[in-house]
């Protein structure tokens, strides 16, 4: 098995203008990849372009993130135990602690939430296209498949929803440290470098104290390079070196929150996003997408018998409910399908030596039609009225309305807010919402279901009895409700308000009209 997956590097393609030469697989630095990194990252600059021209609020939220990093700050930069504001009790802070200190620290220094959220993802976002970039080259031994891995990459609806949103402020971050970790992880097994080690123990350890799925992510990475392109005891001992020493770098917080949470904390969360193994409901969801990676996995282990790509493209495909993590492998292998298509052609067609530049330079027309296509179609999806890649959770009422409740409701003031603004709320307010799951998966997937269910529940009443009934399903009642006039979003779907819940609400006597404008009204309880 092994000499199989070891087909692309036994026969690399012979156009060095193509193939980028074998000096890669001796560390070549990037000097003569520009032109090709520099399409993936442009295409990367074009993504945040339409991200940041089409989104003047961030989409999707990170107020809980804004509230841990104010937290952090307020407790000296030391780990807050909870985090107030999200639900009555609030919630345990049991996050993986990196990318909340960045945003501390960012917010120490004056920076307003709303615009941090905004912009700081793209940072993490384009430079996780580097790694993606030298992975892609090193594998299939050819710029042009870096290139092309990084285009998709960059211009993935799915990878933009998830890594340039707001929760891109995490997410973006430890999809870099993963890929770097993973690359490295190539270069360890395929060289025994020790620079590799070393760069790998590092990217993992950022990863493990950045987001749990994507340390996961590397963990299958690192297992299927060595069992599929390695088996030596030297292989296994270097990639245990990077768990363990990653594992070792991330034992200070590890062990801070066993102690002040339990073990159980861990278990509790994982159950919850679908879970591990939760892949295979998504393909039988219907997410039909996500079966392309598995197609061109499949083209290169019938014609490349590389069997490290298929077991890579069907591991993400079936242990990660998130597609990102599918689509992500996909790119690297429709990367290296593209360039072995291309290397088959050539030889059908006789080239001759000297249509070698002609070949690049299609490739290279190639991948920029192809990023002003996946731009073309990005613009599309975010002007939608509905906007399903990446739908703002705030707009200028939602945000006037909140500053209105910290100047002018008292501080122990608790609410129920309808509609995804809910995931801002405490962070731009300083105020309690009873509703919510923002958080709660660390208190087990049982309170996570309740509050999931109540969130979705009230989002779409459309009645006070409704209302009232289901805040007292969780946290019991009340002492302001906040409910949009228009449309808004539910977990980032579009949901149409026609005045009907606003109308239950003066009718009943146990309410009165607190506050209004535009977009959003909200009621104080007068019992």
């Amino acid at each position: 098995m092994t000499g199989d997956a070891d087909a692309l590097r036994e026969s690399p393609i012979e156009d060095d203008s193509i193939a980028g030469g074998c000096e890669h697989r001796r560390g070549r630095r990037l000097g003569g990849d520009r032109l090709w990194l520099g399409t993936g990252i442009g295409a990367g600059l074009l993504a945040v372009a339409v991200y940041l021209a089409t989104n003047p609020y961030p989409a999707y939220g990170a107020g809980l993130y804004v509230q841990i990093a104010r937290e952090i700050v307020a407790h000296g930069y030391g780990l807050p135990a909870r985090i107030p504001g999200y639900t009555a009790a609030g919630v345990p802070f049991s996050y993986p602690p990196l990318q909340f200190y960045v945003l501390a620290v960012l917010l120490d220094l004056g920076g307003d939430p709303i615009t941090v959220a905004r912009l700081l993802p793209s940072v993490g976002f384009l430079a996780a296209l580097v790694p993606t970039y030298l992975l892609a080259r090193d594998y299939a031994n050819s710029r042009p498949a870096g290139a092309a891995a990084s285009v998709a990459v960059a211009l993935n609806p799915q990878l933009v929803q998830w890594h340039l949103s707001a929760g891109g402020v995490v997410r973006a971050f430890a999809l870099c440290y993963a890929l770097a970790a993973i690359y490295a992880g190539f270069r360890i097994f395929e060289t025994r470098s020790r620079r590799a080690v070393v760069a790998g123990l590092v990217a993992f350890a950022a990863t493990l104290l950045s987001h749990p799925t994507y340390a996961l992510f590397v963990v299958v990475s690192y297992l299927l390079l060595w069992a599929v392109r390695d088996r030596s005891r030297r292989g296994f001992a270097l990639g245990t070196v990077v768990g363990l020493g990653g594992l070792a770098l991330a034992t200070p917080w590890l062990a801070w929150t066993a102690a002040t949470h339990g073990l159980d904390v861990f278990w509790a969360a994982a159950g919850t996003h679908g879970g591990v193994g939760g892949g295979l409901a998504t393909l039988l969801d219907g997410a039909s997408f996500t079966l392309l990676p598995l197609v061109g996995a499949a083209y290169l282990l019938v014609v490349r018998r590389d069997w490290f790509l298929a077991c890579w493209a069907a591991a993400t495909e079936s242990v990660f409910a998130q597609p990102r993590f599918a689509f992500t492998v996909g790119s690297v292998v429709w990367g290296v399908v593209g360039v072995d298509v291309a290397r088959r052609a050539s030889a059908l067609d006789g080239t001759v030596p000297g249509g070698f530049d002609r070949r690049a330079a299609l490739a290279a027309v190639v991948l920029v039609a192809g990023s002003a296509a996946g731009g073309t179609y990005l613009v599309h999806e975010t002007t939608l009225a509905s906007d399903p890649s990446t739908p703002a959770f705030l707009d200028d009422d939602a945000v006037d309305a909140m500053a209105w409740a910290a100047e002018q409701t008292p501080p122990d003031a608790t609410f129920v807010v309808l509609g995804d603004a809910a995931e801002w709320f405490p962070a731009l307010t300083d105020r309690t919402i009873l509703i919510g799951p923002w958080g709660v998966e660390w208190r087990g997937t049982a309170a996570y279901d309740r509050q999931l269910d109540a969130y979705e529940s009230v989002s779409r009443c459309r009645s006070v009895d409704c209302v009232e009934s289901v805040a007292s399903t969780v946290d019991g009642s009340s002492d302001y409700v906040y409910l949009p006039k228009r449309t808004y979003t539910v977990r980032g779907e579009a949901v149409a308000e026609f005045g009907t819940l606003e109308r239950s609400f003066e009718r009943s006597a146990a309410w009165e009209r607190a506050y209004e404008n535009d977009g959003v009204v909200v009621f104080r309880a007068t019992e």
